[in-house]
Formats: structure tokens, sequence, C-alpha cells
């Protein structure tokens, strides 16, 4: 069974490197979270620093990723509270909103 096309929403072509870069339509964001709170993973090397974590994506606009994340997460910390969440809707933030709950935060400590 093949993909289905995707709906581009809008393009840009680079006219020196010639790539194209797309925006495309998608039904949802599919979101891992653990015990119905959202995560974020990090990967790190527990006998060296260097290079540092890395952080690994936890959400996709694929279902199928955000399923065999939440299995695999599930298998290795011998659980079953990861879980698959679709995101259809939300609230529209701006960096200033973020800025100024984190100065109210600090504020109030």
């Amino acid at each position: 069974m093949s993909r289905p096309k995707p709906t581009i929403l809008l393009e840009h072509i680079n006219k020196t490197t010639y790539k194209s870069e797309q925006v495309l339509g998608a039904d949802a964001i599919y979101s891992v979270f653990y015990e119905s709170k959202p995560i974020n993973l990090r990967i790190l090397h527990t006998l060296v620093s260097y290079p540092g974590p890395k952080y690994k994506k936890v959400s996709f606009s694929n279902s199928g990723h955000a399923f065999n994340l939440a299995e695999r997460l599930n298998k290795i910390f011998d659980t079953d509270k990861f879980e698959v969440v679709k995101l259809t809707q939300g609230e529209v933030i701006t960096e200033d909103d973020i800025k100024w709950n984190s100065i109210t935060i600090q504020n109030n400590w």
C-alpha cells in the first residue's frame, strides 16, 4: 500500500541550491505522553560527557512513529504508562507569552 500524496500548503525553492522546502498539511500531531502528561526524551552517554545529551522527538505528524516510540519506551521501562495522544487543536501562543510567564514565575519565588 502506497503512502497517500501529501497536501502541499506552501513551497519555497532556494534558487542557489535548488532545494525545495514544503509545508504539508497534517490531520493531527501525535505525541507520546507518560502518565497522561507530555514528556521530553533525552539520550546521553553514561561514561563520558562528550558530545553531551541529545533530545529526541516525541511528537510526530505520522501516528505510526508515535505508536512505535510508545511501544519501545513501554518495553524498555517495563510499563504500560506511555501512550499516544492525538492533538488537533490548542492554544496559540507567542514567545512574549512564554517570556512574560517566566518573569511572573521568577518574581513569585
